[in-house]
């Protein structure tokens, strides 16, 4: 979604956005595996409402700025439904977007850590690579990407926020990868050794699969929805 906004203000509320949403992810992950340290589906349940619940604040926040895209292929995805139209994120933007995000969540991830007295020094060591994790990953990221574009091609935007954070609290439980769907948001959690990490090598294969998701959720909104509403 096109915003009046600078594009100044817009970075920075998608650095501030991503950055938040993942000392949300990484904190809760923390708290819960301090809360709960012996049972994994509690720290699960734990992680996953505080990231639906805050989730669901931040694209409050941001959105009337920058769209609240928070993630690299949303931004993608919202130029290229729009470019014809001139209804979507300029491509100029694309990428701006994309670093700002990033940045954010590697921001993001320190200042959990620093809430939490944990290493700003350590990287992540555990390592998330398997198929069916990459098939969770398509799964989830093509799921964010069609209920996004569903949203914005039928002119009701305005429930984005409870939408999206339903359903990110949702895949955490029925994706096996529990849901980053995410690139600068995987790419931020690599910054700390904690519940919500994932290695560095586990990386690339996470944000091909997200990319390969984003291309299936596009495809399948443009089918659902060939005609973007005047509303």
């Amino acid at each position: 979604m096109l915003t009046s906004a600078p594009l100044g203000r817009r970075l920075l509320a998608e650095a501030l956005g991503t950055g938040l949403l993942v000392t949300v992810i990484v904190g809760s992950g923390i708290a819960a595996s301090r809360l709960s340290p012996d049972d994994t589906g509690l720290q699960l349940l734990q992680n996953s409402t505080a990231t639906a619940l805050g989730l669901t604040v931040l694209i409050l926040l941001v959105g009337p700025v920058s769209g609240a895209h928070l993630n690299p292929v949303v931004s993608a995805a919202d130029w290229l439904v729009g470019r014809r139209s001139g209804t979507g994120l300029p491509g100029r933007d694309v990428a701006p977007y994309a670093l700002a995000q990033t940045a954010g969540a590697i921001a993001g991830a320190e200042l959990a850590n620093l809430m939490y007295d944990v290493s700003l020094a350590d990287l992540a060591t555990t390592e998330r690579s398997a198929v069916g994790l990459w098939l969770g990953e398509i799964v989830a990221t093509a799921g964010l990407v069609v209920l996004v574009l569903a949203l914005l091609r039928t002119g009701r935007t305005a429930l984005a926020a409870p939408a999206v954070g339903a359903y990110i609290g949702a895949a955490y439980w029925f994706t096996s990868s529990t849901s980053f769907a995410n690139p600068a948001v995987t790419v931020g959690r690599v910054f700390s050794d904690t519940f919500a990490g994932i290695a560095p090598s586990s990386v690339p294969a996470f944000v091909l699969a997200q990319v390969v998701g984003a291309a299936v959720g596009l495809a399948l909104a443009l089918a659902l929805y060939p005609a973007r509403s005047p509303a």
